[in-house]
C-alpha cells in the first residue's frame, strides 16, 4: 500500500532565513545549477501519509519537508535530503526554492493575555492585501494608540522626542543591505535568480534580528517581485517591481547613512497597545481577498472625534471566505453583532487593544456592546465628504505614507461607463470628470457588477465613500455609495440599510435607484487628457523599468542611441519644462554605461554603488512628478496639471 499521495501538492511556505542558509551552503558549482534545478521540481511535489512532502529529484534523492504546525518550514531540520551531500546539497537548497516565502512571525501582543487573528501581511505591512494594506514601517511607536486617519482638522501635534542613534549592528545590517540590494539592480530580473535571492534574503533576515521590519520587509516585497517576474506569473506588472526596489533602495540607504527616522527604521506589524475605552460607529465592509490565499473582511469605523479605526478577520480561505465573512460574527469582545450590522451600527469598547494603524485587536481582556448606528449625514461621518476630493488628494499626495489606507468621500454625477471606468463629475463647480474603477475586481465579488448596474443610470447622484488610487490619474475606488442629501434623482435604499451599500457585499437591484429619467448628462466624446500618460515622463519611466528586467547592462545599451531611449529623446522632457527629469535620465544612462579600466588597462566590473544611487535618484524623482500629476489631476484647473510635476 502506498504511503503518497499520487496527486501533486503545494509546497509549504519557508521562512527566509532557511532558504538563505541552504544558498549559502552549496559549492559555487552547485550554484551555478541551482535555477536550473529549482525550475518545475515543485511538479513532482507528493503528500505523504503522515503530512511530509517529498520530491524526488532522479533515483537516489529525495527531499522531505515537514513543515511544523503552522504549516510553515520554519528551521533547517525541517527540510531534509537522502543523498550523500546532504544537507549542502544542490536537490534540497532547489525545494526550498520553489516554495512560497513565508512572513515573518508577528510581535508579541502589546496587552497581556490578549490574543489577535492571524495577519497575513509582513513585518511593517497592514493586514490581508491591498484592500487594508498600511505604509510599511508606520511613523506610530508601537505603544502608541492613535489612529490611521482623522476626519477633520488635525490638532497640533506636540514636540516629538528625538529618536535614539542607530545602533552598530544596525548600520552593518543596512550597509549589508544596500550592498545587495544595488547588486541585485544591477543584476536586474535576468540575471536575479535563486542565488541573487538568497542574498537579499539574508540581508532581510539580518536587517530584522537588528530591529530594521521596515527595511526586511522592503527586501522580501523585491525578492517576491524578482519571483514572479521571473516565472511570468499572471498580474505581474514591472512597475510594482520598479516601485519595491525604489522603496528597497531608499530605505537601505538612508538607514545605512545613520538616519534614525522612526519611519525608516519601522515598527512591527500587528503591534497592539491597550486604548482604554472606546466608543465606534461603522462607516462600511469590504471583502479582502489576497493573492496568497487569504480572504476575509475589514469593517472600517469612526471614533467621535472623527478617530477611524477597522476591525479585521481575515484568514486563509480565498474567495469563498471573503464572500461570506461579511455576515460573519465579529471576534470582538463578545460582541453580539456581525460585520455587516457592524458596518451600519456601533461599539462600545472597553479595555481596547489598537494598533498603530488603527485596528482593533480581540484580546481576553476586551468587552463591547451594540450601540444604534449613525447614518452618512451625521458627524462624525459628515466629515468624510464635507470638503472637495481635490483638497483631500493634495493632502494624500503630501503624506503617502497613509494614502493606501486613507478613505475619501465625495458626492458625484453619473455621467456613464467609458471601457473599464465609470464617469462621474463632482457635484461642484467646475469639477473634473473622475473614474470610479471596482475596488476588487475579481467577477465574484460584487463591485464590478455594481458598478455596472450604477452605470445604466446616467444622471444619478451618488454620496461616493472609497480609497483613491494614487497610482491613476482622477481615479478612486469606492467602497459603499448611498443617496445625496436633498437630492431628487438619487438612490432609494432599504432603511435598513441605513442610507448606504457596501459595493463588496450589498447587491444593486433596479428598485434602488430612481424612476424616470433624469437631465441629459452629456457622455464626453473622449474621457478626457491623461496627465500621466501623455506627459513625456514616459520615458523616464521606460528607462528604470529597462533597468530592473534586463539590468545594468540592458539600461547601458538602450540608452547608447541604438533605441528610443538615447540620450537624444530627453528633448521631449527639456521641451516639457522637465529639466530635472532629463538630467537625472542622461546620468543614470551614463552611469550605467560607465566601464572602469583596471591599473593594466583591461575593463572591469563596476561596482553596482554609484549605478544604484543614480537609478534611486531619478526614481525619486519620476515618483514625486507622477504623484503631483495624479494630485492635479483631481483639480478643476487643467493648467496646473503640468506645472505640478515641475
Amino acid at each position: 500500500m502506498s504511503t503518497e499521495s499520487t496527486e501533486s501538492t503545494e509546497l509549504p511556505p519557508v521562512a527566509p532565513e532557511v532558504l538563505a542558509e541552504a544558498v549559502e551552503n552549496l559549492t559555487p558549482r552547485l550554484r551555478k545549477k541551482l535555477d536550473a534545478a529549482t525550475e518545475g521540481c515543485a511538479a513532482g511535489a507528493t503528500l505523504a501519509a503522515d503530512g511530509a512532502i517529498t520530491l524526488r529529484f532522479g533515483e537516489d534523492a529525495l527531499v522531505t519537508l515537514r513543515p511544523g504546525p503552522a504549516g510553515t518550514i520554519t528551521t533547517a531540520e525541517q527540510a531534509t535530503c537522502s543523498c550523500l551531500l546532504a544537507p549542502r546539497c544542490l536537490h534540497r537548497a532547489a525545494a526550498l526554492g520553489a516554495a512560497p516565502l513565508a512572513d515573518a512571525p508577528p510581535e508579541p501582543v502589546a496587552a497581556a493575555g490578549s490574543h489577535e487573528p492571524a495577519d497575513p501581511a509582513g513585518p511593517g505591512d497592514s493586514a490581508g492585501s491591498a484592500a487594508t494594506a498600511g505604509s510599511a514601517g508606520s511613523t506610530e511607536p508601537a505603544a502608541a494608540v492613535e489612529p490611521a486617519d482623522r476626519v477633520g482638522p488635525a490638532e497640533p501635534a506636540e514636540p516629538a522626542e528625538p529618536a535614539p542613534a542607530l545602533t552598530a549592528a544596525q548600520l552593518r545590517a543596512a550597509g549589508a543591505l544596500w550592498q545587495v540590494a544595488a547588486e541585485a539592480l544591477a543584476a536586474g530580473v535576468t540575471a536575479g535568480g535563486a542565488v541573487v535571492q538568497a542574498e537579499l534574503l539574508r540581508a532581510a533576515h539580518t536587517a530584522r534580528l537588528a530591529g530594521l521590519p521596515r527595511a526586511e520587509a522592503a527586501a522580501l516585497r523585491v525578492v517576491r517581485g524578482l519571483r514572479a517576474a521571473r516565472e511570468r506569473r499572471a498580474g505581474q506588472r514591472l512597475g510594482d517591481l520598479t516601485s519595491a526596489f525604489r522603496e528597497l533602495l531608499h530605505t537601505a540607504g538612508l538607514l545605512a547613512s545613520g538616519s534614525a527616522d522612526p519611519a525608516l527604521t519601522g515598527t512591527a506589524r500587528r503591534a497592539y497597545a491597550p486604548g482604554g475605552s472606546l466608543q465606534v460607529h461603522g462607516l462600511c465592509r469590504e471583502p479582502v481577498l489576497s493573492a496568497t490565499g487569504y480572504g476575509g473582511v475589514v469593517t472600517h469605523v469612526l471614533g467621535p472625534d472623527g478617530s477611524r479605526y477597522s476591525v479585521s478577520d481575515v484568514r486563509p480561505g480565498g474567495l469563498a471566505r471573503a464572500r461570506g465573512a461579511g455576515s460573519a460574527s465579529v471576534a470582538l469582545g463578545g460582541a453580539t453583532l456581525d460585520h455587516a450590522g457592524l458596518a451600519r451600527g456601533g461599539l462600545r469598547i472597553v479595555g481596547a487593544t489598537v494598533s498603530a494603524e488603527g485596528r482593533l485587536g480581540a484580546g481576553r481582556g476586551v468587552r463591547a456592546t451594540p450601540l444604534p448606528g449613525i447614518a452618512w449625514t451625521e458627524r462624525p461621518a459628515a466629515a468624510l465628504f464635507a470638503r472637495p476630493a481635490a483638497e483631500a488628494v493634495a493632502e494624500l499626495s503630501a503624506d503617502p505614507a497613509g494614502a493606501e489606507t486613507a478613505l475619501l468621500g465625495c458626492d458625484v454625477t453619473v455621467v456613464g461607463a467609458a471601457g473599464e471606468h465609470l464617469l462621474v463629475r463632482e457635484t461642484r463647480p467646475d469639477a473634473p470628470l473622475l473614474r470610479l474603477l471596482p475596488a476588487h475586481p475579481h467577477p465574484e465579488l460584487a463591485h464590478t457588477q455594481n458598478l455596472r448596474r450604477i452605470a445604466a443610470y446616467p444622471g444619478v447622484q451618488l454620496r461616493v465613500l472609497g480609497r483613491p488610487d494614487l497610482d491613476r490619474t482622477a481615479t478612486l475606488r469606492p467602497l459603499a455609495v448611498g443617496p445625496v442629501p436633498g437630492a431628487e434623482y438619487t438612490l432609494r435604499l432599504p432603511e435598513e440599510w441605513l442610507g448606504r451599500a457596501d459595493l463588496g457585499y450589498d447587491r444593486l437591484q433596479g428598485m434602488h435607484f430612481p424612476t424616470g429619467a433624469a437631465d441629459p448628462v452629456p457622455l464626453p466624446a473622449a474621457e478626457g487628457p491623461d496627465p500621466l500618460a501623455d506627459s513625456p515622463l514616459w520615458r523616464v519611466r521606460r528607462l528604470l523599468e529597462t533597468g530592473v528586467a534586463g539590468g545594468r547592462r540592458a539600461l547601458a545599451e538602450a540608452a547608447r542611441g541604438t533605441s528610443s531611449l538615447a540620450a537624444a529623446s530627453y528633448g521631449p522632457l527639456r521641451r516639457a519644462g522637465l529639466p530635472a527629469a532629463a538630467d537625472l535620465a542622461a546620468a543614470l544612462a551614463a552611469e550605467a554605461d560607465r566601464r572602469p579600466r583596471d591599473v593594466f588597462g583591461r575593463l572591469a566590473d563596476p561596482s553596482p554603488d554609484g549605478y544604484a544611487w543614480a537609478w534611486l535618484a531619478a526614481a525619486t524623482h519620476l515618483a514625486a512628478a507622477e504623484r503631483s500629476l495624479i494630485a492635479a489631476s483631481w483639480a478643476a484647473d487643467p493648467s496646473a496639471v503640468m506645472s505640478a510635476a515641475r
